[in-house]
């Protein structure tokens, strides 16, 4: 099956083996859920930790998806992980993952978020402007630490993704501009050693579908490693960060992201580097494709407004649960969980939230129309971007692993919701 999903002989959607429509009877999960197939994730991982050898960590992303039980299988299976929040770091320690395999990306850490990974001693801190760099001194020498940073290099490389995802332009706020990067050094200098200068970092944005600007930030961020090394220092690592893309369409091809590490892999040693560490940061590559957002449908509702005709499907499941859509004008597949035998025709899917965004598109579907759906491709950004807007809880999750549900995570009920909010 692929990313361990399929049909079963009786037509019904399964994951990891197990049918999705008897896994909310048995489990007494209502709808919207996620299901997350474990094993697929840990084959992801495996995945990358081979491409990398001994060269360096793959640091997963933990923003992606920071459901815990997803968090120690990636971290089981070798993984370090990347963070940008200290709550993130504090999940990522609590589920496991060494310190020393921890980076910390950020624009705006706060003084307690700094205070955390100094004290935690996790591999380095991102600093991501010359200003942060100060602030990580200061922090570090009340502290009494010397304070392990990388620099996030703005590469100045366009990616073709989504304006909202792509991080390496100059207009970006994220990065040192490579422009800035002599007054970076002199603040590393002037901190008289508090400041501990490791590594360079890049990130050019997310749904990369080929290695050409990956390869090309990673040529950029090689100058600069040998432009620091002539002015003195002596870095451990590069990191070539993520955003390797998964496939959201039927028509859209992807390079498998152990492609991406086999490529950085070469260009540093082309270079000359390879007694570099490597670090790759991915985070959607690895959960995408192996969690779907169950939806019951609630009712059709068609139109004939204009004497056009138009088919909507009303689902239980929202911009609330799954924000992509609105956010990014992403595509996610949706298909029936049960195959159906009715003619197949254009519906478009929408939620219950109460804006025009909360809108899934249209998606060829049976007429009659079935009464549960699979929103594919779910398991990255989706549980982790979730809202309770329109007081609505937050979706229930389940995990699948050998064929066998290994836990559940379930929804609040609304009375616990109101109760939170009445309260004085």
């Amino acid at each position: 099956m692929e990313s361990g999903i399929g049909r079963g002989e009786d037509g019904v959607l399964c994951l990891s083996g197990v049918p999705l429509d008897g896994l909310l009877r048995a489990g007494g999960v209502q709808t919207p859920a996620y299901v997350y197939d474990l094993d697929a994730i840990a084959a992801s991982a495996r995945s990358l930790v081979a491409a990398l050898g001994d060269r360096g960590v793959c640091c997963y992303a933990i923003k992606a998806n920071d459901a815990a039980p997803i968090a120690r299988t990636i971290i089981r299976e070798g993984c370090g992980v990347d963070v940008v929040s200290g709550g993130e770091l504090s999940i990522a320690l609590a589920c496991g993952a060494r310190p020393d395999r921890i980076v910390y990306s950020g624009v705006a850490k706060r003084d307690d978020e700094l205070d955390l990974a100094l004290t935690t001693g996790i591999r380095a801190i991102h600093a991501e402007s010359v200003e942060e760099l100060d602030r990580i001194a200061a922090r570090a020498r009340a502290l009494g630490k010397i304070a392990r940073i990388g620099l996030r290099v703005n590469p100045s490389v366009e990616a073709d993704t989504h304006a909202h995802i792509a991080t390496g332009h100059d207009e970006a706020k994220f990065g040192i501009a490579r422009d800035d990067l002599p007054r970076a050094f002199d603040v590393i200098r002037a901190s008289q050693g508090v400041l501990h200068l490791v590594g360079m970092s890049s990130h050019v944005g997310s749904m990369l579908m080929t290695t050409a600007p990956y390869v090309e930030a990673l040529g950029v961020l090689i100058e600069i490693v040998r432009d620091a090394r002539a002015r003195g220092f002596a870095l451990e690592y590069v990191d070539a960060g993520g955003g390797f893309g998964v496939p959201y369409r039927d028509d859209q091809q992807a390079v498998p992201g152990a492609e991406f590490v086999t490529a950085a892999r070469a260009t540093l040693d082309a270079a000359g580097l390879s007694e570099l560490a490597l670090l790759i940061e991915p985070g959607r590559s690895l959960v995408a494709a192996h969690g779907v957002l169950l939806t019951h449908v609630i009712q059709p509702k068609r139109s004939n407004a204009g004497g056009v005709a138009r088919r909507w499907l009303l689902v239980d499941a929202g911009m609330n649960d799954l924000i992509r859509p609105a956010l990014y004008q992403a595509h996610h597949r949706i298909v029936p969980v049960d195959a159906g035998t009715g003619p197949v025709v254009p519906w478009r899917v929408a939620g219950p939230v109460c804006e025009s965004s909360d809108d899934f598109g249209e998606h060829p579907l049976p007429d009659p129309p079935p009464s549960l759906l699979a929103i594919r491709e779910a398991g990255a950004y989706g549980r982790s971007m979730a809202s309770t807007y329109n007081t609505r809880p937050i979706a229930s999750e389940v995990f699948v692993s050998g064929g066998k549900v290994a836990s559940v995570r379930r929804a609040r009920a609304i009375a616990a919701l109101v109760e939170e909010e009445i309260k004085e």
